[in-house]
């Protein structure tokens, strides 16, 4: 199937004019201009024509929790944070996630395509994260990584959970130590694995092991300045590939900032604890002005992931240069996810999926919403 005469947004930096798409097998196999060379090649090709369209990259949302937490649901479809232990990097999503969740649907209706969700932010070390399509009816089919990384918290929320059951850790050095104490221990155990002092199996350590490796991501749960930078010196101790979730005060320590992974977000939201005391909508253009690449989320249900594109257009409205906040949906939150090599912007080789918006249409405006998506290849949604 071949997508033709489209205005084509490989990313938010390059943009093709009367473009086309092919896909295969839910691939993407070329993308280019239309010309005699292209009509040499597919003339035969079974063709969509896309006139007066914009073929944009799916829309990710690099930080959720749906699926975990089920809209309306209350404890019964609460499952993202196992409040009985302090270290858990054993937990995997995969085994939370309901994808009868309606916000895979309102996400799909948005154009978000890709998201990642997993475990809350009561556990210093809380379980591993998972990349998904947000169109499907068993998690196994929609998987696009498992895992991509494990997730830790710093601040106020591991503190306030754990003060409530007179356990450690009530105060940030605690939270701290169990999280060195734990990652010391798993490249303990990963040193001796193989040797005549081999140890009996550890759950907890085997989990941490791809992320000693490299092969995962440490994902920081961060909101004041002496957690981002406690977040910092953990990952430079251990060597950690790491991510900066949330990073609310992070336009006071920009400049520190620079070249590292952020998850900007929620923007649209209130001062509901002390750590947001000095959260600003600016958020975003500051530390990408510093050098760290930036994506948006929107941590639904925290705020509903319908409003992805609105969260962008509040942090354009606060200084962000448009094409940066397409790239903090697509392009740039592949990369900090760890799946830029399947999503995130039109290229060849990379899973089809991706969405249509009017020609002229604003796609961050609260007006619009895309008129048809596509997931590996197939409409899975068409506005009525």
């Amino acid at each position: 199937m071949i997508y033709k005469n489209a205005r084509i947004f490989i990313d938010g930096d390059r943009v093709l004019e009367n473009g086309f798409v092919l896909v295969e097998d839910g691939l993407i196999k070329d993308v280019g201009v239309i010309n005699n060379k292209y009509e040499k090649k597919y003339n035969n090709f079974e063709c969509v024509d896309l006139t007066n369209f914009s073929i944009y990259p799916g829309f990710i949302d690099a930080h959720t929790h749906i699926g975990m937490w089920e809209t309306g649901l209350g404890f019964e479809g609460a499952d993202g944070n196992e409040e009985t232990d302090p270290i858990t990097p054993q937990l995997r999503a995969i085994d939370a996630v309901n994808p009868s969740d309606v916000a895979f649907n309102n996400a799909l209706k948005a154009g978000v395509t890709t998201v990642l969700t997993g475990p809350g932010s009561s556990n210093p070390i809380g379980g591993s994260f998972i990349a998904l399509k947000t169109f499907g009816s068993c998690v196994d089919d929609m998987v696009i990584k498992n895992p991509v990384g494990i997730k830790f918290s710093l601040g106020e929320n591991p503190k306030s959970t754990y003060n409530d059951k007179d356990m450690m850790p009530t105060t940030r050095m605690a939270t701290a130590a169990l999280i060195r104490e734990n990652l010391e221990k798993a490249r303990r155990y990963r040193e001796k694995l193989g040797s005549q002092d081999e140890p009996d199996f550890d759950f907890k350590c085997e989990s941490i092991i791809p992320l000693l490796e490299r092969k995962v991501k440490a994902f920081f749960h961060c909101h004041r300045t002496d957690d981002i930078f406690t977040a910092i010196r953990l990952s430079k101790e251990f060597g950690l590939d790491f991510v900066l979730v949330h990073a609310s005060q992070g336009h006071l320590i920009a400049k520190y900032l620079k070249g590292v992974d952020v998850v900007a977000g929620p923007i649209i939201t209130d001062i509901s604890k002390p750590e947001l005391e000095h959260s600003k909508e600016y958020n975003a253009c500051v530390l990408s002005s510093y050098g760290a690449r930036v994506a948006i989320c929107t941590d639904a249900p925290v705020l509903p992931i319908q409003y992805l594109n609105l969260s962008c257009a509040l942090a354009i409205k606060n200084g962000l240069e448009r094409g940066l906040a397409i790239n903090a949906i697509t392009k740039n939150a592949a990369k900090v996810c760890g799946i830029y090599n399947l999503v995130g912007s039109i290229e060849t080789n990379k899973l089809a999926n991706f969405v249509v918006f009017k020609r002229d249409e604003d796609i961050f405006s609260p007006y619009v919403c895309p008129s048809f998506v596509i997931l590996d290849g197939e409409v899975v949604y068409r506005k009525i």
